[in-house]
């Protein structure tokens, strides 16, 4: 980041009025009947309604369209251990996404603590008043446990972006890269660098996407986790463990398929592209850096297809895509969770997307002449205005299809 652009986000998040989100009431309270409404006597009459009936509940309060983002600041984007205040930001830029893409209204929850057990009481005791659950910037192995403590203990949807909305656009993008470059999901062999939760997650959707485990390579700071390693390493990372004599990344890569990078920028080098098979596919995802810059990759070759975490790159991989119209078709169809048919309903609803002719509003917001699906447009652009139409209506009839679904 520039110093130039670093003072213009400060001026921009400080301005006359610091941060970026704020609560506005939408009913009229200009008169003494319109207080009287709001609160005393007459919101009484909505709280007998949810007593004698808690289902209806999203009928006279915001819960049915208000979600949660919840940090313990322990992952804030490629600063670590940066703590709740300085996750604030990230958090409050979480909420303003979710407002302007899916009309979700957010709470932004910054917890000082970082303690498994805590974070997940914590969550519990604040649930009744959402309908949602987003999880953020919480540190791998930690968030893979309160992630599916809290999906077996609450009754709304949960969420970890960092995970899943990685992955979502990760398979979709996958999928569309192997169409393109002639290759199939059950013979396709992946190595994956970086074992932490947007890693393990995508790892898990390809693979019920039809990619084999015994075709999938991950590797930690520590190498390729093989079986021989298989006690070393947490049982997620474990789950992926096969049995190989290779132990670096450029072992893993040399004749692999596919390489998607969730770790740090400047860790694969050209000579590891090269040792790639025909039409390799990259997906370096690492901010601000990738793991390899698209100019590196492709000087030593030109049958590659890319993608980045970039927005100054084609074939950018952002969560934008997915998190606002997953949680808004979750929340639409009132479902119970989020579940993997419902995930899966996002990859295919994005993947097909891409395919279908670009309209001229996405053309002038990125400023460019034409746009059509191939090696540079295999995932839709996030100002694409037809992604509130489509994909949540995948999650809405993927959440009644497989029962999680509470509308009656």
């Amino acid at each position: 980041m520039s110093q130039e652009f670093h003072e213009k986000a400060l001026n921009y998040h400080r301005g006359s009025r610091p941060g970026k989100i704020q609560v506005s009431s939408h009913k009229s309270i200009n008169t003494h009947q319109g207080l009287s409404l709001a609160y005393t006597p007459g919101v009484a009459a909505p709280v007998r309604e949810i007593l004698k009936n808690p289902n209806t509940v999203n009928e006279y309060t915001i819960k049915g369209n208000l979600v949660a983002v919840v940090t313990d600041g322990s992952a804030v984007l490629g600063l670590g251990n940066a703590g709740p205040l300085a996750a604030k930001p990230v958090m409050e830029g979480k909420a303003v996404l979710f407002k302007r893409f899916a009309d979700i209204d957010v709470f932004d929850i910054e917890l000082d603590t970082q303690d498994v057990d805590e974070i997940v009481q914590t969550i519990k005791n604040i649930a009744p008043t959402f309908g949602g659950i987003n999880l953020e910037d919480i540190s791998a192995p930690r968030c893979f446990e309160i992630e599916q403590r809290l999906i077996d203990e609450l009754d709304i949807p949960v969420f970890h972006d960092d995970q899943h909305g990685t992955a979502i656009i990760v398979a979709a993008g996958l999928l569309n890269a192997m169409e393109i470059q002639g290759k199939t999901a059950d013979k396709v062999k992946v190595v994956c660098a970086g074992g932490g939760s947007a890693g393990i997650a995508t790892l898990n959707l390809i693979a019920e996407l039809g990619v084999k485990r015994e075709n999938i390579l991950l590797v930690d700071r520590n190498g390729v986790v093989s079986k021989d390693k298989k006690k070393k390493v947490n049982k997620y990372k474990a789950a992926f463990a096969v049995d190989t004599k290779k132990e670096t990344l450029g072992d893993a890569m040399n004749g692999a398929d596919v390489f998607i990078g969730v770790a740090r920028g400047d860790l694969v080098t050209q000579e590891m592209v090269k040792s790639m098979s025909e039409k390799p596919i990259i997906f370096a995802l690492s901010n601000p850096d990738p793991e390899i810059s698209p100019v590196d990759a492709f000087s030593c070759r030109n049958d590659l297809l890319m993608a980045t975490g970039r927005s100054d790159y084609p074939n950018q991989v952002n969560n934008v895509l997915g998190f606002p119209y997953i949680f808004r078709g979750a929340l639409d169809a009132n479902s119970k969770e989020i579940n993997t048919e419902m995930k899966i309903a996002a990859v295919h609803a994005l993947k097909d997307l891409a395919k279908l002719p670009v309209p001229n509003s996405v053309l002038q917001a990125y400023q460019i002449d034409s746009l059509s699906y191939g090696r540079d447009y295999i995932i839709p652009k996030p100002f694409d205005p037809r992604l509130i139409d489509i994909v949540p209506k995948a999650i809405f009839e993927a959440a009644v299809s497989s029962g999680v679904s509470c509308l009656t």
